[in-house]
């Protein structure tokens, strides 16, 4: 059923404009009779956070940014969905046209700009599905006008606790301006802090909720040392590397590569996995992290564990790879844990962190 879903949807959706299609899909999923996925092999367990994964594979935020369709993303056989971004108050985002296919590359632009419901829509339909299963994260992030961004991310976390599998902090969106300032040392020692604070605040009811940190790729080696060391000393769950980049590789060769806005797909694979492993090194250990960024393949889902991921997101591949990615990659990482005679994907992480991390700079 999922196999022929992909099958008749792709062509179709790959024909229409890029934000229409995927108003299209998520409106699909809403009504496809999918069913529940076959149990994933036990190799493929993952633990992190605090929190068991069946699978290591997750979908990132911004594909259902409302909360749409947690369900439906989670019978296509992910083992975890990241709802968001969610604003506490709606907002409509950046003027369309805001999303844009580099076909020829196999990456996505985009600059919606935190378009979001708002809370008070998203807190409604995942506590309407508060029984039914599954991890589901949500990821938040402050309006675009509010006085205090601040202020707001210790609000969404007070709010979403009771309902959230685990909360990002995502301070990496460059469609938001200013939005990445709080990622400098002098102010996300004061964000993390108050955040962390109000998951304590609202623990005894919600009980314990992960707080992650997602970044960008585009940082400085300089400003990732302060990032993780305040990261460590506030006592965050994990991270997330990365967000998509404002950088434009040489290679691109696509007619929207000039378009304003982040990056995301398989240019960004290489940027990503070299500030994944600098990550991983500078972490060493304290907390897991979840590697995001150009992941098309099985080949390159492993790659991203070996330079430091315990858990993997994908989102562009999907757009010229279908759902079908999910099985590919599952049969991969099951591929090299019988080849490797491993019983777990633990091994794989971290692997080549320090190969990668040696490699000249920039990537």
């Amino acid at each position: 059923m999922i196999g022929l879903f992909d099958w008749l949807a792709r062509p179709f959706l790959h024909a229409l404009d890029p934000e229409d299609a995927h108003r299209l899909a998520i409106g699909m999923l809403k009504f496809a009779p999918l069913p529940r996925p076959a149990s994933d092999d036990r190799r493929l367990a993952t633990r992190a956070f605090g929190i068991n994964f069946s699978n290591p594979i997750g979908i990132a935020a911004g594909f259902d940014k409302h909360a749409e369709v947690p369900d439906a993303l989670l019978r296509l056989g992910f083992g975890f969905v990241e709802v968001g971004t969610v604003t506490p108050l709606p907002q409509p985002g950046n003027p369309r046209p805001r999303l844009f296919r580099l076909d020829a590359d196999q990456g996505v632009i985009n600059r919606l700009g935190f378009n979001s419901e708002g809370a008070d829509a998203v807190l409604q339909r995942l506590a309407a599905r508060a029984n039914g299963g599954g991890i589901v994260g949500v990821n938040i992030g402050a309006n675009k006008d509010a006085p205090d961004r601040i202020v707001d991310y210790a609000h969404l976390i007070e709010r979403f606790a009771p309902v959230a599998s685990y909360v990002t902090i995502n301070i990496s969106s460059p469609n938001t301006p200013g939005l990445r300032n709080l990622q400098q040392a002098a102010v996300l020692g004061d964000l993390l802090a108050r955040v962390v604070d109000a998951r304590e605040r609202v623990a005894k009811s919600a009980g314990p909720t992960p707080v992650l940190l997602k970044i960008a790729p585009d940082l400085s080696l300089s400003d990732l040392d302060d990032v993780v060391a305040i990261a460590r000393s506030r006592r965050v769950d994990g991270m997330i590397v990365g967000n998509t980049t404002i950088a434009r590789p040489a290679s691109l060769g696509s007619a929207a590569t000039n378009e304003t806005g982040g990056l995301s797909g398989r240019p960004l694979f290489a940027l990503a996995n070299r500030m994944l492993a600098e990550t991983y090194v500078r972490v060493e250990g304290v907390f897991p992290l979840i590697g995001a960024g150009g992941i098309d393949s099985g080949k390159a889902a492993l790659a991203k564990m070996r330079a430091g991921a315990t858990l993997i997101q994908i989102y562009s591949g999907l757009v010229f790879r279908g759902t079908g990615l999910v099985t590919e990659i599952k049969r991969a990482l099951i591929d090299a844990l019988e080849r490797d005679r491993q019983d777990s994907l633990k091994d794989y992480v971290g692997a080549d962190a320090a190969s990668v991390t040696a490699e000249p700079w920039p990537p």
